[in-house]
């Protein structure tokens, strides 16, 4: 068994998630009392969100770096960085690594594509839905098309991914707002929806949604789950 390396606390909320799913998934395909080797680096999100909010992408990325490089040394065999928004610096992580990265945006498309969808609709941090750095991604290797929310509606994502998700914190009215978003991409072609907060699953569920959703911390955590068994 492969050591998975993961880069995680952004927030912890969702990278409880993410232990959970692999050892599950491990333990699923190997049996009981199986579980996963994993390293795990958590940083305190409080610096990741100030850096962020003041556009510090190369401080982070320098720090995404050292993070990685101390997993690599301690012996994992891959990387995982547990968040979407912070694969905007995935490339520059990548060229510094002798093991691979495995990018979030991939697992998703990955899966929508066996699916055999052409059109989805990203709901994520405004740094997520509104850079080029993950829906290009999806539309040039994988020729998916990736549809946003309007303004107002990333606006109101983005606060509520701030302000509550990544505080634990679930609101009905929230979910409310979320489903009507998701019935907005749907009238606009969208036949699914990339969770691509890895928060976002917290609230929402398949049950919640009108369309099929791609929860991207379940898709990323097997994905790594199929690399370290290989």
């Amino acid at each position: 068994m492969k050591t998975i390396g993961l880069i995680g606390g952004m927030s912890w909320e969702s990278t409880v998630d993410y232990y959970k799913i692999i050892n599950r998934e491990v333990k699923k395909k190997l049996g009981s009392p199986h579980s996963a080797e994993i390293i795990m680096y958590s940083v305190d999100f409080a610096e990741i969100e100030r850096l962020q909010a003041a556009g510090e992408w190369d401080q982070l990325s320098e720090k995404m770096i050292e993070i990685a490089d101390k997993l690599e040394r301690a012996g994992a065999d891959m990387i995982l960085i547990c968040a979407n928004t912070m694969h905007q610096m995935a490339p520059k992580v990548q060229a510094e690594l002798g093991i691979p990265l495995l990018h979030i945006a991939d697992a998703a498309a990955e899966k929508i594509k066996a699916e055999g969808l052409k059109k989805v609709g990203l709901l994520g941090t405004k740094y997520t839905m509104e850079g080029d750095f993950y829906r290009k991604r999806i539309e040039e290797n994988y020729q998916i098309e990736v549809l946003i929310p309007e303004a107002e509606e990333r606006d109101y994502i983005h606060q509520a991914i701030y302000q509550e998700l990544v505080n634990g914190v679930l609101k009905d009215q929230t979910r409310e707002k979320f489903q009507r978003v998701i019935a907005g991409l749907k009238n606009q072609g969208a036949e699914g929806i990339i969770l691509g907060c890895t928060e976002i699953p917290l609230l929402i569920k398949k049950e919640d949604s009108s369309l099929p959703v791609f929860n991207t911390t379940e898709l990323h955590a097997k994905k790594a789950v199929k690399l370290a068994l290989k």
